[in-house]
């Protein structure tokens, strides 16, 4: 378990001014950061793809890597060209 301390401060050195600076290679720290992207996109709300990358283009330029990245981790879905989050914190 992540202590809410550690989490801060890995997305410090990943985020800045709202801006991702780069992605962590595979692992805890990638999920945090994806974790924190995926916060971006509401729980039961079908997205279409242009409004996925919207939303994505505003943290990192290459989206289609954000998007394959966030699916693969468990965090959005994907069908006929639609996205939806699946997975990730949810603040109550």
């Amino acid at each position: 378990m992540t202590s809410g301390d550690d989490l801060d401060a890995i997305l410090r050195r990943y985020v800045r001014d709202g801006r991702l600076q780069s992605m962590p290679r595979a692992g805890r720290k990638r999920q945090i950061v994806l974790e924190h992207l995926a916060q971006e996109f509401e729980p039961g709300r079908r997205y279409p793809e242009d409004d996925v990358n919207a939303v994505l283009r505003r943290w990192w330029t290459d989206v289609a890597a954000l998007r394959r990245y966030l699916v693969d981790a468990g965090l959005l879905a994907r069908e006929a060209g639609e996205y939806w989050r699946i997975g990730g914190p949810v603040d109550v």
